[in-house]
């Protein structure tokens, strides 16, 4: 059996409460999706019964108000509150809740895009380039971070210092995502994970318990559940699959 990935954080009980509270708003806006028999398929390659839609978090005020008050105290919490000098958002899912929690911090906000737009400037960084500045990365979720990795090197290139980012969700199943982020020096602070959306599962019946049966299947060996039903069984192949789907 896979054991699950390991926190990029020490779990308090405050951390522990975030992770819960954080699965049951996603359970509440229906932001969390079980679907077995057609599993979804990730830009990496992964089949995965789950698919989390962290975009519906932005139509909620009060979710949303919430959730960026959880993610600014677990900043403050593990990284520091004068640690963060800047905060960017990539594009496009993390823009805006890098203008929430960068309003929140009082820090200035910029956004990094994947790949320069073209005309104009040709900027990579919109806002302003945070040369020599100590900056957060945020974005809504990460599955095996490999968005991340492109990310902090566009930053890194512009000068910007990254040794930290911030997800609302992180997968927290497939390979790979801590150990490449740790070897470029980058520690990944999520809310929750799958693992926290199944317990919050035990307070209300949002899905049917053969549905449930099935993601812990997934979650208890997400290789061998991708590579039985179509999807990449490694790590690496993931990385390929996505740096090709990205040009």
């Amino acid at each position: 059996m896979m054991k699950p990935a390991l926190a990029s954080t020490s779990s308090t009980e405050w951390d522990r409460d975030a992770a819960l509270t954080a699965a049951r708003i996603l359970l509440e806006i229906k932001a969390v999706n079980f679907r077995p028999e057609e599993p979804y398929t990730f830009t990496a390659g992964w089949k995965s019964p789950v698919y989390i839609d962290c975009r519906r978090i932005i139509y909620f005020p009060r979710a949303r108000s919430k959730i960026c008050d959880l993610a600014v105290e677990k900043i403050d919490r593990h990284v520091g509150y004068e640690s963060i000098e800047t905060v960017c958002g990539g594009e496009t899912a993390g823009i805006p809740f890098a203008a929430w929690i960068a309003d929140r911090m009082g820090a200035p906000m910029s956004y990094v895009r994947k790949k320069p737009k073209g005309f104009g400037q040709n900027a990579l960084i919109e806002g302003d380039v945070p040369v020599g500045k100590r900056t957060l990365l945020v974005e809504d979720l990460t599955t095996d971070g490999g968005s991340k990795i492109k990310f902090v090197n566009a930053l890194r290139d512009a000068g910007a210092i990254v040794n930290h980012a911030f997800v609302v969700f992180f997968y927290g199943v497939f390979p790979g995502a801590f150990e490449t982020l740790t070897k470029m020096d980058v520690t990944l602070h999520s809310l929750c994970t799958w693992w926290d959306v199944l317990e919050a599962c035990k307070d209300k019946p949002y899905f049917s318990e053969s549905a449930l049966s099935e993601v812990r299947k997934f979650l208890e060996n997400p290789v061998a559940w991708s590579a039985a039903h179509g999807g990449i069984s490694s790590a690496e192949e993931g990385l390929a699959r996505k740096a090709a789907a990205e040009g």
